[in-house]
């Protein structure tokens, strides 16, 4: 079981991974909101610091990368501060499988946790592709449904 759900946080990972290298480097600027709200590069971010501060609470040690608030990083900086997170994502996947699914600072155990963290995830990736369809960076249809092709990812 701990492979599966590894291997399914993987593909989660390999996902985002091909949407941002998909994305031209001024996409990352874009945002929909009037009102100041997260550009492209923010909402990759925010993903990054959603899963360090889950790790955090699940005492898995820190030496990831931290982005300051409201900071906006490059695709560069995107990517590997989301491979160090999702490094830890599955340290924390395995130790809490060897601990009987238990997850510290999440009481209903690690497989609801993967399931969360792939929700929260998949709803940035939406935003983000609407984002970039309306402000002119529209993504190859190859590519918008490659992203659901997981058997293949």
């Amino acid at each position: 079981m701990v492979e599966d759900l590894v291997a399914t946080w993987r593909i989660n990972h390999r996902v985002t991974l091909k949407m941002i290298d998909a994305l031209p480097d001024e996409a990352f600027k874009a945002t929909l909101s009037s009102r100041g709200g997260r550009d492209i590069a923010r909402q990759l971010a925010h993903v990054h610091d959603a899963r360090t501060a889950w790790l955090r609470k699940a005492d898995i040690p820190e030496g990831i990368t931290r982005f300051a608030k409201g900071e906006s990083p490059s695709k560069a900086a995107l990517k590997q501060a989301l491979d160090e997170s999702a490094d830890g994502v599955e340290r924390l996947i395995r130790r809490a499988c060897a601990a009987g699914g238990q997850v510290g600072g999440f009481k209903r155990g690690v497989v609801a946790m993967l399931g969360y963290l792939i929700a929260h995830e998949s709803h940035h990736r939406g935003s983000i592709l609407l984002t970039a369809k309306q402000s002119g960076h529209a993504l190859s249809e190859e590519l918008r449904w490659g992203i659901w092709a997981w058997d293949k990812l």
